[in-house]
């Protein structure tokens, strides 16, 4: 069964699962959700716990043994499987296959990993565990999910939530839910009457947002052109190279200029040929609205002039001109701001 992350809820008198899958790439999420399966298995006499991280050098065999053992002083143990990659490969995959087959009522375990798609929630091993399983994908959250998380988070620690302070965290600790929870536990030490004002809040908070050149893409293809700026800037201080953005643009050039020329010449665009999934299929057609050909050919000129002049050494200021670069995707006319390469002495 799958459930998300915050509809996901444990306490001392819950069923419990043999099993508990949870895999994604929000950290914060996930340890919540350790931390609730921990709290509601030691309320009910599991009271032995045990970490294993199934990396290259591990035996499964040890797995086995871990569900087969118990101390003197526990009858009933958790145990924390972490798979690095979300694939247990063929041995592992046989192994969690047999646990599953043979439910232990005095085990509990938890497998927890990086994102997993569809081709492991298809294995044989996964049906299996997922028969007496919680499935809990934790996914990075993004605009009103963020917004809401963060709500109930400072509701929990006594905050009193407005908008103007939700929304400053949003900005502040967006792609970043540890950060996010580290400065509502921070401004609960400071003010410990849960009510400070926004001017507070502003003082105390530390710009903490975390971003990926693909989340840049993202909202180039949604039009975001405040947003984008914002994480142009803090990919430059994490010292992301402008190559790296360079590929990312050019990348999502070609995808577009291949969507635009099927819509152009009438056809039905096949999303699985050009490998978008359907959760970003509405990112790309808000592109084909805004977008057409014409500026798509003005758009690969001014990108292969960048790229030919940062190969060469030639940009003095890389992310002021990926500034310009990105905005021609929302679409700006930046005709009046033509891209001036200073070179280096």
């Amino acid at each position: 069964m799958q459930v998300y992350p915050n509809r996901f809820n444990l306490n001392a008198a819950s069923e419990l699962k043999p099993f508990y899958l949870i895999f994604g790439d929000e950290p914060q999420q996930k340890l919540e959700c350790i931390e609730l399966i921990r709290g509601a298995a030691l309320a009910q006499g599991f009271d032995e716990r045990q970490s294993l991280v199934a990396d290259g050098q591990f035996s499964w065999d040890t797995l086995v043994e871990a569900t087969q053992t118990l101390s003197l002083f526990s009858t009933k143990q958790i145990i924390e499987l972490e798979l690095p990659t979300g694939k247990p490969g063929a041995e592992g995959s046989k192994v969690l296959t047999s646990l599953a087959h043979q439910v232990n009522p005095d085990v509990l375990i938890v497998i927890h990993g990086s994102k997993i798609g569809k081709d492991v929630q298809n294995t044989k091993w996964f049906k299996a565990v997922d028969k007496h399983a919680i499935f809990i994908p934790c996914y990075p959250l993004e605009g009103n999910a963020l917004y809401q998380w963060l709500n109930n988070q400072m509701r929990i620690a006594g905050m009193q939530p407005s908008q103007q302070i939700s929304q400053l965290l949003v900005d502040y600790c967006e792609g970043n839910l540890l950060a996010a929870k580290q400065e509502i536990q921070k401004l609960m030490l400071l003010y410990p009457q849960g009510n400070p004002n926004f001017e507070q809040v502003e003082q105390a908070v530390v710009d903490q947002s975390r971003f990926t050149v693909f989340h840049l893409v993202d909202v180039l293809l949604s039009g975001d052109a405040q947003k984008a700026v914002k994480m142009l800037y803090r990919l430059e201080s994490e010292g992301v190279e402008p190559n790296i953005i360079v590929w990312a643009l050019t990348r999502e050039w070609q995808t577009l200029q291949a969507l635009l020329f099927d819509k152009q010449q009438g056809k039905t665009i096949n999303w699985n040929q050009h490998r978008i999934w359907k959760s970003r299929q509405p990112l790309y057609q808000s592109a084909l609205q805004r977008l057409s050909l014409e500026h798509m050919r003005s758009l690969q000129h001014k990108l292969t002039e960048f790229d030919n002049a940062i190969k060469q050494s030639y940009v003095v200021r890389p992310y002021v001109e990926l500034c310009h670069l990105c905005l021609l995707f929302v679409p700006y006319s930046l005709n009046c701001m033509p891209l001036d390469y200073g070179i280096l002495n």
